[in-house]
């Protein structure tokens, strides 16, 4: 968590209401690379709906790496709108965790400027943990 006095910190938890993977490279050697579309509702300090898609490499049947993109639209404190979050993770055993960062121009409405960096951590089958430092560019 930042000391920065602008920087607020927000903590939350994700539930997926959908997980739709779509494999689109099955060698028949060598990891599989699989697209997953997201559906999930935010809640805590951070509320709102979010769609993801991500793109996943898949090393064995638990351990795999990710990357991907996320709209999610709502309310972070008393700020409503929808920005981008840009994720990076993996799978290792039964946990997914990963970091994420508030992709620059991409808030609206009352969230326009928002920038942050965070994370969320989860068992599968499991809501996630999430956390995001967060402030807004001046400008804004």
């Amino acid at each position: 968590m930042s000391t920065d006095p602008d920087h607020s910190h927000a903590a939350g938890r994700i539930a997926v209401h959908s997980y739709e993977p779509a494999p689109y490279d099955q060698p028949a050697d060598g990891p599989a690379l699989v697209r997953i579309r997201v559906a999930e509702t935010f809640s805590g300090d951070i509320e709102g709906e979010g769609v993801a898609e991500f793109l996943q490499v898949s090393l064995a049947e638990d351990s795999a790496s990710f990357v991907g993109l996320e709209r999610v639209t709502g309310r972070i404190g008393d700020r409503a709108g929808t920005f981008v979050l840009q994720d990076a993770g993996s799978l290792t055993g039964t946990t997914v965790s990963g970091t994420w960062f508030v992709v620059p121009g991409s808030g609206t409405g009352q969230l326009a400027g928002l920038r942050g960096e965070g994370g969320f951590v989860a068992q599968l089958g499991e809501s996630a943990e999430i956390t995001l430092d967060y402030w807004f560019d001046p400008a804004s």
